[in-house]
């Protein structure tokens, strides 16, 4: 199920259902693409209609911003709660881990997607992260064959957006996992590289303003949010 916001698909699916779903397109070999929805992306795909339909080839938008929870009480839609791009991960992690399906590392700088699977081997126990590799490799025959080599069911890619979602399209039918997520900055995060905000500041949906407060030259990128509301609310 699925909700619109200017021309951009965001689906209603909480991370229970949602990775239940992932978990029956990997059993009937079903390939899957997910892709965190926020507000500045749905804004940049009103001036860029190759984006929008990038953003719309998507299996499972996911409602990663708060800005598209409020869009949606707005227009009395379905949405009630953020599903985030690293929870989502998270989560597919620890079912991956109790269901014996195999994960893949893609993306980042040298040396992080290995840290990241020591991290979320201590984090779930008996989980199979049975490769990863680096962003910086640029030989694409060397990358798709560790991938498929790999017999993963899951492949995570670190890029950033929007250039990890154009991989995973560009990609996605030539590779052997069934289900792809772009995750941006998820391996700095899990391997301790990056900070994330505390647990209540996630919780209130507050992470854009602890970001803004760490890193104050992202606030023309922060406009995004009220400019988006505006917008829905005149639609």
């Amino acid at each position: 199920m699925k909700e619109t916001f200017l021309g951009v698909d965001v689906c209603t699916y909480t991370y229970e259902q949602l990775v239940a779903k992932l978990m029956e397109d990997i059993d009937n070999n079903r390939k899957s693409f997910i892709v965190a929805i926020n507000p500045e992306k749905i804004m940049k795909a009103q001036q860029d209609d190759r984006l929008r339909e990038l953003l719309n080839q998507a299996t499972y938008p996911i409602p990663d911003g708060i800005g598209v929870v409020l869009a949606s009480i707005l227009k009395r839609g379905r949405i009630r709660s953020r599903v985030t791009g690293i929870d989502m991960m998270l989560r597919l992690c620890q079912e991956a881990a109790a269901r014996g399906k195999k994960i893949f590392l893609y993306g980042a700088k040298p040396g992080v997607a290995d840290e990241a699977k020591r991290r979320l081997e201590k984090m779930f126990p008996g989980i199979q992260i049975v490769g990863t590799m680096h962003g910086y490799e640029k030989d694409e025959q060397v990358i798709k064959e560790a991938i498929n080599q790999s017999g993963a069911d899951i492949l995570f890619v670190a890029l950033g957006s929007p250039a990890q979602e154009y991989w995973i399209a560009n990609h996605m039918h030539s590779l052997s996992p069934k289900v792809y997520q772009g995750v941006g900055g998820s391996f700095d995060v899990i391997s301790g590289r990056i900070k994330r905000a505390p647990l209540l500041v996630q919780k209130l949906g507050l992470e854009w303003l602890y970001r803004l407060l760490k890193e104050p030259w992202r606030w023309k990128r922060q406009l995004a949010l009220p400019k988006f509301l505006i917008k829905v609310i005149r639609e």
